[in-house]
Parts: structure tokens; C-alpha cells; sequence
């Protein structure tokens, strides 16, 4: 028996990529386990936060397979916020085997940020 409006072979949706949700007990340690990182640091509160948040998503799935992405809430995680020195969000922080290697900071424009992680890619190849 099918359910109405299913169809025998109909194609399933991809699984979105997993948006790695980062916290003070696990960032060290899910930093290193991946080659390559980025790292959205946010706050509900913040509203440029609101607007970058969805072109990481994008991104994430754009570049699936390639690297990881991660978001850390600063408010719930103060320690790694204040141990990677963030000062204002979003900040963006691009690692490579757990070591920060660029960041930016302020809401950006997807290209801009899609250039970032093209030469995060370019210097790892």
C-alpha cells in the first residue's frame, strides 16, 4: 500500500550536509579531527548573525565533501570564544588540522566568503 501522492520510484533528497554544532567540551578536539574547518561563531541576539547564517548553510552544502562546517554559539560557549580571541560577531574562522589559518569578521557577502574558502582549498592542494 502507498501512500497518496507517492510514487513507486521516486527520487529521495540527498541528506543536507551536517552543520557541526560546536560547544566549549567539544571545539578542540572536532577542530583537529577535520582537515579542513570552517567555523561560524554566533549569537541568537545578533542580528548580522541572522543574515550570514544562511549563506554558511549554503555553503556548507556547496562545498559538501570538501571540508567541514561548524557554528559555536558564543553566548553558551565563552571560553573557546574567548580562547580564539572573538571580539565581535559573526566572526568566521577558517582552520586547517585544528590551527586558525584566516577569519572575518563582520557580516560578508557570500563571494567573499566563498573566496576564502577557495584559497583554504587552493593552499591545501
Amino acid at each position: 500500500m502507498r501512500l497518496a501522492g507517492s510514487k513507486k520510484n521516486e527520487k529521495v533528497e540527498p541528506a543536507k550536509p551536517k552543520m557541526l554544532e560546536l560547544s566549549d567540551a567539544n571545539f578542540e578536539q572536532t577542530v583537529r579531527d577535520n582537515k579542513l574547518m570552517v567555523v561560524d561563531f554566533w549569537a541568537p541576539w545578533c542580528g548580522p548573525c541572522r543574515i550570514v547564517s544562511p549563506i554558511i548553510e549554503q555553503l556548507a552544502e556547496e562545498y559538501a565533501g570538501k571540508l567541514s562546517f561548524g557554528k559555536l554559539n558564543v553566548d553558551d560557549n565563552p571560553m573557546t570564544a574567548q580562547a580564539y580571541g572573538i571580539q565581535g560577531i559573526p566572526t568566521i574562522m577558517f582552520f586547517r588540522y585544528g590551527e586558525p589559518v584566516d577569519m572575518i569578521v563582520g557580516a560578508a557577502p557570500k563571494a567573499y566568503i566563498s573566496s576564502k574558502i577557495n584559497q583554504l582549498l587552493e593552499a591545501d592542494a
